[in-house]
Formats: structure tokens, C-alpha cells, sequence
């Protein structure tokens, strides 16, 4: 399973955790959009890389930094507040091939 994947896979996991738990966050990992998005581009160099939506119409983004390889996934709400939900390092960004139908890749 290629990094890329696994990050997805991981960053929708928690989602789904989050999403049957009504996004129980303490106040340190959630403020305004704004306020996240400028932190993680100042303090990490971190840019948008994806988005899509998420349950409850929530906004999932990655944002990543490709000369550090530090990455962020944030969850936003409808009422504009954006919670971290998960962080790493050596992001990496992937355009692989969908495997071949019939292969079991």
C-alpha cells in the first residue's frame, strides 16, 4: 500500500471515529479556519494539497510542506470551525495508475 493511501486511509479512519463520537475535540485542536490554516503555513510551511467532504458536510483537507515533508489533516464544520485530526511527517505526493482490472494489486 503506497503512503499516499495509507495516509487517506488513515485520515478517513479517524474521521469515521470522529464523526460517532460528534467531534469531541478540546479547545486547543479547534479555532476559526483562518486561524488554523495561517498557523500551518507560517509555523510549517504547510499549503492545501486536497479536499474533499467529509460526513455532516464537513470539509476534510491535507495540507502538507514538500521541502519539509510535514502534513496536517483538518476537519471543518458547517459552522467554520476547523480541528486537527491528524499530523505526520515525509509526506510524499503520488500520481499512480489505477491497478489493471482483474489484478489483485
Amino acid at each position: 500500500m503506497n503512503r499516499r493511501t495509507m495516509i487517506g486511509a488513515l485520515g478517513f479512519g479517524i474521521l469515521a471515529l470522529a464523526a460517532t463520537t460528534g467531534f469531541a475535540q478540546s479547545a486547543r485542536n479547534c479555532a476559526p479556519r483562518d486561524v488554523i490554516v495561517e498557523r500551518l503555513a507560517e509555523k510549517y510551511g504547510e499549503a492545501r494539497q486536497s479536499v474533499g467532504l467529509g460526513a455532516n458536510n464537513s470539509m476534510v483537507e491535507v495540507f502538507a510542506a514538500n521541502e519539509t515533508g510535514t502534513w496536517t489533516i483538518t476537519v471543518t464544520m458547517a459552522n467554520g470551525l476547523t480541528c486537527l485530526v491528524a499530523s505526520g511527517q515525509n509526506y510524499e505526493t503520488l500520481a499512480e495508475a489505477l491497478p489493471a482490472k482483474g489484478s489483485d494489486a
